[in-house]
């Protein structure tokens, strides 16, 4: 193992579970061992298509609004 991944799941080890199987799920994806394409709930579904409508009515986040957001997840 390289030593980039071994930080890498040094880091991972002090997440919360779930956010530790959603590195997972991409890693195995990534790789070809996962399930396969994510699929969207109903849900995820209707968010993303008010989404869509959104942007196309031109509602979009100021820069303000991206960089809170931003903070909070210290990004």
């Amino acid at each position: 193992m390289t030593d980039l991944l071994e930080r890498a799941l040094i880091e991972v080890r002090h997440l919360s579970a779930e956010r530790q199987d959603d590195v997972a799920r991409l890693i195995l994806s990534w790789i070809g061992g996962g399930d396969g394409i994510y699929k969207l709930t109903s849900e995820e579904e209707a968010d993303l298509t008010e989404a869509d409508r959104e942007i196309e009515r031109g509602e979009l986040a100021e820069g303000s609004e991206v960089e809170a957001i931003f903070s909070k997840y210290g990004l």
